[in-house]
């Protein structure tokens, strides 16, 4: 049993399910049975999966959407669901006729619950809970079911209370005694006067939570539906309605249109929390970090007033297209005087969507890191700035430095474009096949790298973990398959072997009015060049690394509805033999890590958080809660320090990027602190001794061969 929990999962694990939801339509029912029609028609059609909309299928639905409106338990009954289920079996037959009946019963009865549970809480957190009764409560809700009746349910949130409130009393207890530490004079706080504390916390989260609840729409909930229907054909298949799909767009390009600030609600305003480097915000001057956005106006039209706005509608009208003006209204941070700000918005560049380089000396010679979090491209404009360019870019840069090695950093990569993937690994080779991608009942066709020159062709070490994915695992599976680089990191990858397709639903009822939003389907998968699929399997590490995640469930092959592992006929490529040495440099760096101090102790972690993932239960008894929760804390001490690691190494900026620090202090404090962070990691400390041993065949010895 276990009792240190994180208390704001707790309270916030409800929403937090919710804002990937987004706008679809407002209480058009029109408007939603057409989304419907054109989704079934093409996921039927075109998804990779061939799936009929059946009783099982039927039966999907209606579980998902019940768990997604209601995963903590707190709202339906199994009375509610007695009645739901006259639907379980007839959602695909009302799907066909374009009909929401089932969404309609289950959304209506959800927004009474949601009512309910708002007296609830406030009733039950009024009074004080017996700490002294022995009870405890599960927090599996996948296996724990819904409660009998009202009562139960009622008992339910005293539970889920009354643990959140634990949390807060010892949380607040160990505060007390943090102080009487500093000042021996400190008399402490009683239990009963830190449980009444607690309880107002719980309650004020609980009032927060609310709040944003409330903001969600109609078209909020219905998209949560879409959802549970798609996601019958796949984890990956998802609605993305016009604000997901841009923001989406955002993500791949790493680009927006606005002032560059990123935003947040607290309580009714709207706050900025910082300014992106190089932005038009940052350029201007004005705004800082901590400022509130009372109002916005249109250049020199009237101003809106946007407190207590929802978040994503304020910032609907604070972005615009670049080159137009916005004002904004704003309370100042220092002195709480108001002002008007106006900027002419301008493309935004997400600096930390993009590569990045550094360059390290060790035992006398250069070597050069690139950091690749995504493999981004703009898709309204594809010859703008993406990932290939950029990599092509930073290995000329680090080349004309001399580096006499190259790490490639895809640690937490969840992938992007096929495409840049594709030419990024051509980078490492003279040509040849990269990647197979099949379209369902079709042969897998093998996408070539064309193109003769090697930008690198020096000694490479890809550095991934298990949350590289996707086009992550496409290029680190390339080069592993040609042995043109080492593979180190995590025991696997990720193993998302499928693709995806962005498809606008627009372009199939050319008429309608209103956006629509977008289907992101499942159209393909793909497979390494040596036949074998990435889907569940991943890439498997040629120097595995222990790590947080070593024993955790996480991954494709975690995933409900996930297609399986398959294999197709190997494409035609030549082994690059690049290196003399590989097989030794594999080994000793194996026989390093098994011996390390460290990563041993970063195993027997590892295991740890796995035997602490595995228990969900929680004692609701205080004297049991602190005493397990001590006995917790105590086994945590022995792995306190074990990912404290300093190397002896210097890590520095390119030239050229030394240069834009005069201008951008904020890039270069993030580059400063990017340096640091690899100086104390100790992944690429070993990624560096492997690189370094690396030595490279001259062409005669690969012409022998």
């Amino acid at each position: 049993m276990k009792t240190k929990i994180f208390i704001p999962l707790l309270t916030f694990l409800f929403f937090n399910n919710l804002i990937s939801a987004s706008n679809v339509s407002n209480n058009d029912p029109e408007k939603d049975k057409v989304i419907i029609y054109i989704l079934k028609n093409i996921l039927t059609r075109g998804h990779y999966v061939k799936k009929d909309m059946n009783d099982d299928f039927s039966k999907h639905v209606y579980n998902e959407f019940i768990n997604n409106l209601d995963p903590s338990k707190r709202y339906f009954t199994q009375e509610d669901l007695k009645e739901f289920s006259q639907f379980k079996y007839q959602i695909d037959d009302q799907l066909k006729e374009s009909k929401i009946d089932f969404y309609t019963l289950v959304y209506g009865r959800f927004l009474e619950k949601v009512d309910a549970a708002k007296i609830t809480y406030k009733n039950l957190l009024k009074e004080s809970f017996d700490y002294t009764k022995n009870e405890t409560i599960d927090l599996d809700y996948e296996k724990t079911p819904f409660a009998k009746n009202e009562n139960a349910l009622i008992d339910h949130w005293r539970k889920q209370l009354k643990l959140q409130i634990l949390g807060n009393i010892e949380e607040k207890e160990e505060q007390e005694e943090n102080k009487l530490k500093e000042d021996s004079t400190h008399k402490k706080k009683t239990f009963k006067e830190l449980e009444i504390e607690a309880r107002k916390v719980v309650l004020k989260n609980m009032d927060d939570l609310y709040v944003r609840i409330d903001e969600l729409e109609n078209s909020d909930w219905y998209s949560t539906f879409l959802n549970s229907v798609v996601s019958g054909f796949g984890p990956h298949t998802t609605y993305m309605s016009p604000r997901i799909k841009s923001r989406f767009d955002q993500d791949m390009s790493g680009k927006l249109e606005g002032i560059g600030a990123r935003l947040q609600k607290e309580g009714m305003y709207t706050k900025i929390v910082e300014l992106v480097s190089g932005g038009p915000a940052w350029k201007q001057g004005e705004l800082e970090s901590g400022d509130i956005i009372l109002k916005v106006a249109q250049g020199e039209k009237e101003p809106l007033d946007i407190v207590g706005m929802r978040l994503d509608d304020a910032i609907k009208f604070i972005k615009g297209k670049k080159g137009t003006e916005v004002r904004l209204t704003v309370k100042k941070k220092l002195d709480n005087s108001i002002v008007i700000i106006s900027i002419i918005r301008d493309v935004v560049e997400l600096e930390e969507t993009f590569v990045k380089s550094s360059i390290v000396e060790k035992n006398g010679k250069l070597y050069g890191i690139i950091n690749l979090p995504k493999f981004y491209i703009d898709f309204s404009d594809t010859d703008n700035r993406n990932a290939t360019i950029d990599m092509e870019k930073e290995i000329a840069r680090l080349k004309a430095q001399n580096v006499e090695g190259l790490i490639v950093d895809l640690r937490n990569n969840g992938g992007g474009s096929l495409k840049t993937a594709i030419e990024i690994g051509g980078l490492f080779i003279e040509k040849g096949p990269i990647v197979q991608v099949k379209y369902r009942d079709e042969e897998a066709n093998v996408k070539n790298d064309t193109d003769e020159k090697t930008q690198w062709n020096g000694p490479l070490v890809v550095m991934v973990n298990e949350m590289s994915a996707s086009a992550s695992e496409i290029l680190a599976a390339a080069m592993q398959d040609y042995g043109r680089g080492v593979i180190i990191g995590g025991k696997q990858t990720y193993g998302k072997g499928t693709v995806q397709n962005v498809l606008p639903l627009n372009y199939y009822v050319k008429k309608y009015p209103d956006d629509l939003g977008a289907l992101k389907m499942t159209i393909q998968k793909f497979y390494r060049i040596n036949g074998g699929s990435t889907q569940i399997e991943g890439v498997y590490s040629d120097i595995a690394m222990p790590g947080r995640y070593s024993y955790m469930e996480y991954g494709e092959r975690d995933l409900d509805g996930a297609l399986p592992w398959d294999k197709v006929p190997q494409a035609k490529y030549t082994k690059t033999n690049s290196y003399e040495n590989f097989d030794n440099v594999v080994y000793n760096s194996k026989e390093r890590i098994n011996k390390d101090e460290k990563f041993i102790s970063i195993n027997e972690y590892a295991k740890w958080l796995k035997k602490n993932q595995d228990d969900d239960l929680y004692s609701l008894n205080y004297s049991s809660f602190k005493q397990d929760s001590d006995q917790r804390q105590e086994e945590a001490k022995k792995f306190k320090d074990i990912f404290k690691f300093t190397s002896n190494l210097t890590f520095t900026s390119p030239k050229y990027e030394l240069n834009l620090f005069e201008k951008d202090t904020v890039l270069k404090d993030k580059r400063f602190a990017w340096h640091e962070n690899l100086k104390k990691d100790i992944y690429m400390d070993e990624a560096l001794n492997v690189l370094s041993e690396l030595k490279m065949r001259t062409k005669q010895d690969i012409v022998k061969n």
